[in-house]
């Protein structure tokens, strides 16, 4: 079985979730990605031997110290931050733990579940990976012996599939609606209202006073919010 230690990705509070606004005030962006991150983190925890959130934010790094987990401290990059601040992340790993393989999700799956995570650990693969619904990817996972580069941004999924079929790593897929979703306009809040009753990112758009309705046939949903 393996051993993981798992890497969240976090860019910034203060810009998160811009295609949420107006949708939702810079705040009330803020304080989504905050209970999405412990969310997460809650359903992780348990699963890995660390988790280490990586940004450029001091903000993140608070909240890292709120939530119990470590933080990397991403470097100043002029381009590719995202997979730059990955690299940054992996070679504290690699430079701190031995025979264990690390496990990148992004900050923005509040529908992850502790059995996405148990399959992870029990596949003998090299590299193991689900799709986000837009191509992207929402979860991977390497073994650290292998040089593996993170290539997360536009289509990423087939660009990791085909980076690690060229180094000769064993794949396992998984297939998952809730790791699928993640959250970035008003209707994937609707799908998260609808499938994640049972966490803290449920609650908090639920005071907000957002709802979801059908859309009369369409496969989108109607997400409205109730101004007091």
């Amino acid at each position: 079985m393996k051993n993981l230690v798992c890497i969240i990705p976090v860019s910034s509070f203060e810009s998160s979730k811009t295609r949420l606004s107006p949708f939702l005030s810079e705040d009330e962006r803020t304080s989504l990605l905050k209970v999405m991150l412990s969310d997460i983190v809650d359903v992780v925890r348990d699963m890995v031997v660390d988790i280490i959130l990586v940004s450029r934010d001091d903000n993140v790094y608070d909240y890292a110290l709120e939530l119990g987990v470590s933080f990397v401290k991403e470097n100043d990059h002029e381009a590719n931050k995202l997979n730059n601040a990955l690299l940054d992340a992996i070679g504290s790993v690699k430079d701190n733990y031995v025979d264990h393989d690390i496990l990148i999700i992004p900050s923005d799956i509040p529908l992850i579940k502790q059995e996405h995570i148990a399959s992870v650990k029990q596949f003998e693969s090299d590299l193991i990976i689900s799709p986000s619904k837009g191509g992207g990817t929402n979860l991977l996972c390497f073994n650290s012996d292998y040089d593996f580069i993170p290539l997360f941004g536009d289509m990423s999924y087939f660009r990791h599939i085909e980076e690690a079929l060229t180094s000769g790593m064993h794949i396992n897929l998984i297939e998952s609606f809730y790791l699928s979703l993640d959250i970035n306009n008003p209707e994937d809040l609707g799908e998260l209202l609808l499938h994640g009753v049972d966490t803290k990112s449920y609650d908090y758009l639920a005071s907000l006073n957002i709802r979801v309705t059908s859309n009369h046939g369409k496969e989108r949903l109607n997400v409205e919010r109730n101004v007091e």
